[in-house]
């Protein structure tokens, strides 16, 4: 069945798409994604897809609307080269964030990204740790939404801190997805309680739960600024925590985040590979990426051959 399939990568995370591939043990589809002297995106796909199940790995990360054009316009390619089946394979979906209206005549921009995939073309699309569950629902066709967890709790009972641990929501808003990750590591939970004085600044302010002498595990899908996350840290230890690490799914780690975490109290910062790391993540001193590619790679397997994709987590 794995021998219909043909896997395609956009510019946004090569690295992650070969992984992928020779996790399933295919070949990329060879296929051109430029662009014009004016900045406008051409796609040529250089194989036969008549008839494939196409499946395009494509994390719409910054350049975010770049990502985005190429990603339906690889749709567009294919549903014109008569594919069977299109999905939108996106490690990290950007404008997840903006999943409601935060206030009177402003956009809700994960719905229009939802319609804009489906009206391309898409017939499924496969993501990973979506901001909000809901965003499933924005979709009109399949929608799979596969969860970090398992890859996070076996590098954590790897790395020898399980034992001593205790998982740690940043946020309230984080609370269910911290008490499911704690489940998994059969370890007690603590929640941030914290106060935003203005946009893009947070002061903690209260740590619900003991953490003295604890190897605390902050988890959370997204860090962006980083602030959240190091006042985070410096709460935990001042409460006596033995040491901070972080485990989040996807580093968007804009403006000097990098530089912030690397000053922090964290004892390492622990990433996915949903977004492609960048130089300065590659060498900060604790900063480490661990690969989801063989997670999404079995996803891929699974629905090409028409299986269940909820298994891998039960």
């Amino acid at each position: 069945m794995l021998g219909n399939m043909k896997i395609l990568a956009g510019n946004a995370n090569p690295p992650l798409a070969e992984a992928i591939a020779a996790y399933l043990g295919e070949p990329l589809t060879r296929c051109h994604v430029r662009r014009f002297a004016d900045l406008e995106i051409f796609v040529e796909i250089l194989e036969n897809v008549r008839g494939r199940d196409a499946f395009i790995i494509q994390s719409t990360s910054f350049p975010t609307n770049d990502n985005l054009m190429e990603l339906l316009i690889m749709i567009d390619a294919l549903r014109r080269a008569s594919a069977q089946r299109i999905t939108a394979v996106i490690p990290y979906f950007g404008y997840a964030r903006q999943d409601r209206k935060p206030g009177p005549r402003s956009p809700i921009s994960a719905k229009l990204v939802a319609n804009l995939l489906t009206r391309a073309g898409a017939d499924r699309v496969l993501t990973v740790d979506l901001h909000a569950g809901q965003i499933q629902g924005f979709f009109d066709i399949p929608t799979d939404n596969l969860f970090a967890a398992p890859t996070m709790v076996r590098d954590i009972k790897e790395r020898g801190i399980a034992e001593n641990a205790m998982v740690v929501s940043p946020d309230v808003g984080g609370v269910v997805r911290a008490r499911a990750f704690a489940k998994r590591l059969d370890a007690p939970l603590a929640i941030v309680d914290k106060r935003r004085e203005r946009a893009g600044e947070s002061e903690v302010m209260n740590i619900i739960g003991d953490v003295a002498g604890r190897n605390c595990v902050l988890l959370d899908d997204i860090i962006d600024s980083g602030g959240t996350l190091c006042n985070a840290a410096d709460a935990l230890i001042a409460k006596g925590a033995a040491s901070v690490s972080a485990y989040i799914t996807h580093g968007v780690l804009s403006g000097g985040a990098v530089a912030r975490i690397s000053a922090s109290q964290l004892t390492e910062l622990v990433l996915t590979d949903t977004i492609a790391p960048t130089e300065a993540v590659r060498v900060a001193r604790n900063i480490r990426v661990i690969s989801i590619a063989p997670l999404i790679g079995e996803a891929i397997a699974r629905i090409a051959k028409e299986e269940s994709v909820s298994i891998l987590f039960d």
